[in-house]
């Protein structure tokens, strides 16, 4: 069995708090608000190797994903929401229902090879797009996780990417 992946989730997705944050990011005008604020976000997760983030009070899991640029061949990080699955950890590329797909899950396709950071830890990963009826179950969890990604989905025409990101 592959070793298991930390999980540090603070707070509750189900407080009132994180319900109206929910409905907020549901929102366009939630959309940009999150996406501005990204920067700071990114810059707390950093520091503590994902064990903080400013949504942490909201109950929502949050890594730091590190992929290398499919053009520049460069580090690059992103802050996601995931699932956690015990030995996988899945993401999806909503880019909050945006007509186009993150810049990250196009260099995960080019190179699957990327670091996670959670819970203070960072791990090597793999990573491995997900298909088929696995897909919709998984896209399923992160409407659990907060109803915006149901709204992101519905926002664009495209198929949203998911990855399962596993130990190198």
């Amino acid at each position: 069995m592959a070793e298991q992946f930390p999980d540090r989730q603070w707070g509750s997705n189900t407080n009132l708090l994180a319900r109206a944050a929910s409905r907020l990011a549901a929102t366009k005008p939630g959309s940009r608000f999150i996406r501005a604020i990204t920067p700071l976000d990114r810059a707390i997760l950093e520091r503590t190797d994902a064990k903080y983030t400013l949504l942490g009070p909201i109950g929502a899991p949050v890594i730091l994903l590190t992929t290398i640029g499919r053009k520049s061949g460069q580090p690059r990080t992103q802050p996601l929401l995931y699932v956690h699955d015990g030995d996988t950890l899945y993401v999806v590329g909503s880019n909050f229902g945006q007509a186009h797909h993150p810049a990250w899950t196009a260099n995960l396709l080019a190179n699957p090879t990327a670091t996670v950071a959670i819970a203070g830890q960072r791990i090597d990963v793999t990573a491995t797009p997900v298909d088929g009826p696995d897909k919709d179950a998984i896209f399923s969890r992160f409407v659990e996780v907060t109803a915006a990604y149901a709204a992101y989905r519905s926002r664009t025409t495209r198929d949203l990417r998911i990855f399962a990101l596993r130990r190198a």
